[in-house]
């Protein structure tokens, strides 16, 4: 889990290929976009993420590791030109990681509100989500 941490904590666009290090080959990933089946397929996923931000950094809270399974709460922030007005954007997750025998990752799914991490941030559909959310809570 520490190798997981540190890797994610060091990601960048220039340095995807350490995703190898940390996941199996036939990996599975999901989060609330996407399902990605494959280290070739997650690095190209990751580097089509990456070429459009600005910049991401990941603050992890203390994970919890049972037996083969791993569990880490998180906030990422980024910034992305055309969402915020590329002000840092922060949201908060939570991934499920399941590891083999040698500590690589085989499953990969993470948690996260896609509207807080996207379509809050459109400027029309941005205004409309608000406004539902403030209706919800009448």
């Amino acid at each position: 889990m520490k190798t997981f941490l540190h890797t994610y904590q060091k990601l960048n666009a220039h340095n995807l290929e350490t995703l190898k290090n940390i996941y199996r080959d036939d990996v599975q990933f999901i989060d609330p976009a996407h399902e990605v089946n494959g280290i070739a397929n997650l690095t190209e996923y990751f580097a089509s993420l990456y070429k459009n931000i600005d910049s991401i950094y990941f603050s992890f809270n203390e994970p919890v590791v049972v037996e083969n399974y791993g569990y880490v709460s998180w906030k990422m922030t980024f910034s992305h030109k055309s969402l915020a007005g590329g002000k840092p954007i922060t949201i908060d997750g939570m991934t499920h990681l399941k590891f083999d025998e040698h500590n690589k990752v085989y499953y990969h799914r993470d948690y996260f509100d896609l509207g807080a991490m996207l379509y809050e941030h459109v400027p029309l559909l941005g205004r409309i989500i608000t406004w539902i959310k403030k209706g919800l809570g009448k």
